[in-house]
């Protein structure tokens, strides 16, 4: 399954919140009511203020205010009174945590999540394919929380309040509660993603093995083997089955500089500024017809510094729409070699040669049975597992 990353969500949409966490079916659970929350507060019953008590037992929420017009109300993103059948809106301040929180009552707390959903995946079709992975939106009993600040929602996390999720790329990792919203297709967890990685721990997520201790994603000891190869007429007779270097072949600079519409290389510009000593290219060339079968091959001097540069160029192509390119080619590496290649079946042929896939995709793990192995960068594996090309 594709793991989709990321592109960044809008602050204040994404901080949409809701109180208590939903019980069986999806009905959230009632609030409890605070001791410490002030006189004033405590004798107003409205909604609003029902909702401030309740949320100032977990994080702060001073200054209530229902003015349209305050400052710190979002001005885009965000439902208005009417919208999602939303028939109260206020905001109060976490000056703590230097945020704000919008709060919002429904009058028909399924209508609002329809709401929700439909607008994400209305983002999702404009072209944003990651928009909603960092939702800020909180469910509870009677209201919805729009936390603005990460660590506010972490705090309000530890409550009942619940986060609304309906990006279907949206990752709940192992540890995590997940449960059933009152529409189809989305989730409530109390997982807090962040692009930045400030919000909930993701045990789930590769990192680098490097250090004390076993780390999630990673094996406690190196390699199971990698391929070298001395030269690259000696990388070229070593790959000869899986790609089209036997009869297709060349070390022209000119020749490896080609790009396809259909065959996007990993590695561009200077092949020093990647840490290659060599690069050669397999396949036909455009000419008369369109190109075919495109992959490069490199010879490594800076295994790290490759790696460095393939993942930017990785986390920059998924953050377009929360997926890679077709065209654009999949970095295979060895000891001191590595190949660039878009082709599913080629990728299972140099599988067998012992090659790994450079994965820097957030949230990847790999299924029992599969390699999975440190890589010289942090935040990436090397795998031969691909989730939309799995080897059996």
């Amino acid at each position: 399954m594709r793991l989709k990353r990321i592109l960044a969500a809008t602050a204040t949409l994404c901080c949409l919140a809701a109180l208590p966490a939903c019980k069986q079916g999806g009905q959230p659970g009632a609030p409890a009511a605070s001791s410490s929350t002030s006189t004033s507060a405590a004798s107003d019953t409205s909604p609003l203020a029902e909702a401030q008590q309740y949320l100032r037992q977990f994080a702060n929420c001073d200054d209530l205010s229902e003015r349209p017009d305050d400052p710190r109300m979002p001005s885009a993103d965000f439902p208005k009174a009417g919208q999602w059948s939303v028939k109260e809106l206020g905001v109060c301040s976490d000056k703590v945590r230097q945020g704000e929180i919008v709060i919002a009552v429904p009058a028909d707390m399924k209508e609002f999540q329809e709401g929700y959903k439909k607008y994400v995946l209305d983002r999702m079709d404009g072209g944003e394919g990651s928009y909603g992975l960092e939702s800020r939106v909180l469910i509870g009993e009677g209201f919805v929380a729009f936390p603005t600040s990460t660590k506010t929602a972490l705090a309000l996390v530890r409550s009942d309040l619940r986060v609304l999720t309906c990006n279907p790329g949206a990752p709940v990792p192992k540890g995590y509660k997940r449960q059933n919203p009152l529409v189809e297709h989305c989730n409530l967890s109390d997982f807090v993603g962040s692009e930045d990685g400030s919000g909930s721990p993701n045990l789930e997520t590769p990192q680098d093995p490097a250090g004390e201790g076993e780390k999630p994603g990673q094996p406690k000891t190196g390699s199971l083997g990698l391929p070298r190869a001395g030269s690259m007429a000696e990388l070229r007779t070593l790959v000869g089955s899986s790609l089209d270097c036997e009869k297709h072949f060349s070390t022209d600079p000119g020749a490896v500089a080609i790009e396809s519409i259909d065959y996007a290389p990993v590695v561009t510009g200077s092949v020093l500024e990647w840490g290659l000593s060599g690069r050669a290219l397999c396949g036909e060339p455009a000419g008369a017809q369109r190109a075919r079968d495109l992959s490069w091959l490199d010879t490594v001097v800076d295994m790290k510094l490759l790696q460095t540069k393939a993942k930017a160029a990785q986390l920059a192509d998924y953050k377009d729409d929360g997926r890679l390119k077709e065209t654009a080619s999949r970095l295979l590496v060895g000891e001191n070699i590595a190949v660039e290649t878009n082709s599913p079946s080629s990728r299972r042929g140099l599988y067998q040669l012992q090659f790994l896939y450079l994965n820097c995709i957030p949230g990847f793990s790999a299924p029992s049975g599969y390699r999975l192995e440190k890589s010289k960068v942090e935040g990436c594996v090397l795998t031969n597992w691909e989730p939309d090309h799995p080897l059996d």
